[in-house]
């Protein structure tokens, strides 16, 4: 896998964020985070200011891995590289996104849920995919089913992950990460909760470690 790919799985959760509020809560957020041991972020575009966001939780944590969520057009695609962000996550599989970030040679997980998703990321040659939405999709069946006649990918599965099912995800050897919003929930963004969101945080390395070592 690449470095990026790496990266991410290493650390095995990948918090999917809306920000509703980037000057309040961006920097502080991701103190939260990389306090918890989850220094990545995904930022959704379905709240305004992704961008922002980006830009300041880089400058609050400048190690920290940022990217952006919910990406369907290119501009956003160029908002994301000129913010700082490092990887793009579609909700659905579109042949223009994926070529657009790998001409601008920024990483993309695109949303693949059936073969004809499959096929389609196997010919831009992606080593990582996202599973959307995961458990409403058909979940760890339906994806160790996948990886039968597509070994070539690993998997990052977001979309009713939570920490009662993350350690059945991340033993499968098929799984990259998982993505979840579970320790960034509004509420707790928009009451400032960062403590618990550090020991969400803290909870889901402790179960990656424990499913992936035994």
């Amino acid at each position: 896998m690449n470095a990026m790919n790496e990266a991410i799985s290493k650390i095995g959760v990948v918090p999917v964020i809306k920000l509703n509020h980037p000057e309040r809560d961006a920097a502080a957020l991701a103190k939260a985070l990389c306090a918890g041991g989850v220094p990545v972020a995904e930022l959704t575009f379905r709240a305004a200011g992704a961008d922002t966001a980006m830009k300041l939780m880089k400058e609050a944590c400048p190690d920290m891995l940022v990217g952006a969520g919910t990406v369907t057009t290119t501009a956003q695609i160029d908002a994301t590289i000129a913010a700082g962000g490092q990887f793009i996550v579609t909700p659905g599989f579109d042949a223009e996104l994926v070529a657009y970030a790998q001409k601008k040679n920024i990483p993309i997980y695109p949303g693949c849920t059936t073969p004809t998703d499959y096929h389609a990321a196997l010919k831009f040659g992606l080593e990582v995919i996202k599973f959307f939405p995961a458990e409403q999709s058909g979940g760890l069946a339906k994806i160790k089913a996948m990886s039968a006649p597509f070994p070539q990918f690993k998997v990052m599965p977001t979309g009713g992950i939570s920490l009662k099912n993350l350690g059945e995800y991340i033993k499968n050897p098929v799984i990259a990460a998982c993505g979840g919003s579970y320790m960034v929930t509004a509420d707790l963004i928009d009451n400032q909760k960062w403590d618990e969101i550090t020991e969400l945080c803290k909870k889901s390395r402790e179960i990656v470690e424990e499913a992936r070592n035994g």
